[in-house]
């Protein structure tokens, strides 16, 4: 079973990074992290950077935790088994918001083939393409996702200013950028995010602002 974090996502790097940049990043995000830096350090975020570095440095442990990962990106993500994706006008936003989260990762995670096929689409997020073609079309016509050379979608510039824009207002954007096993439990904050200073009616307000947005 693979762990609940992504260890490539962990150190913000492409899973086919090369040895020498898994050392580099690791060096400078355990130095921002480490417990003892008065400023950026935070306890929980090191030590899943270091047991990231441990698997990824080694390359038989980084075989192993890459062919159970290979399996797993091919089944359904968990978190779209909610109601809230399939029903009525709400689940027609949310699978919006789930598209261009997926190729939001996507695009981060792989920089040689940053788009997804229709297919894969409808693997991860468990919905026929009967589901999607509807939330393709618009997010296109919105100019957040396009037609990659290969045909695979990818998200645009527009994309991912509008899913960083709401990352940290709206729980649900977060719990869909940090989709894996087990993502429908819970929501985690990213490393080093920060609570926002407004107060609980402006919050409130906001926690919806990707959906309205969405449906308009």
């Amino acid at each position: 079973m693979r762990p609940d974090s992504d260890y490539y996502e962990a150190l913000q790097i492409s899973s086919n990074a090369e040895s020498e940049t898994i050392h580099r990043v690791y060096r400078m995000m355990a130095t921002r992290f480490h417990p003892d830096n008065p400023r950026t350090g935070n306890t929980e975020t090191f030590l899943l950077l270091k047991r990231a570095y441990n698997v990824l440095s080694d390359p038989q442990r980084r075989a192993q935790y890459d062919g159970t990962r290979l399996i797993e990106d091919a089944e359904p993500i968990p978190i779209f088994e909610l109601k809230d994706f399939v029903y009525g006008l709400k689940g027609e936003v949310n699978r919006r918001l789930g598209m261009l989260a997926l190729l939001y990762n996507r695009r981060r995670s792989s920089q040689d083939a940053p788009g997804l096929s229709v297919l894969d689409l409808e693997k991860r997020m468990d919905f026929p393409r009967e589901h999607l073609n509807f939330a393709m079309w618009y997010l296109k016509a919105k100019g957040y996702v396009r037609q990659e050379d290969n045909s695979d979608c990818g998200i645009t510039a527009e994309g991912i200013d509008f899913i960083e824009a709401h990352s940290s207002t709206d729980e649900l954007v977060r719990r869909l950028i940090h989709v894996g096993p087990g993502a429908g439990a819970q929501c985690t904050d990213e490393p080093g995010f920060r609570e926002s200073s407004r107060s609980e009616p402006e919050a409130t307000k906001d926690a919806h602002s990707a959906r309205l947005a969405l449906a308009n």
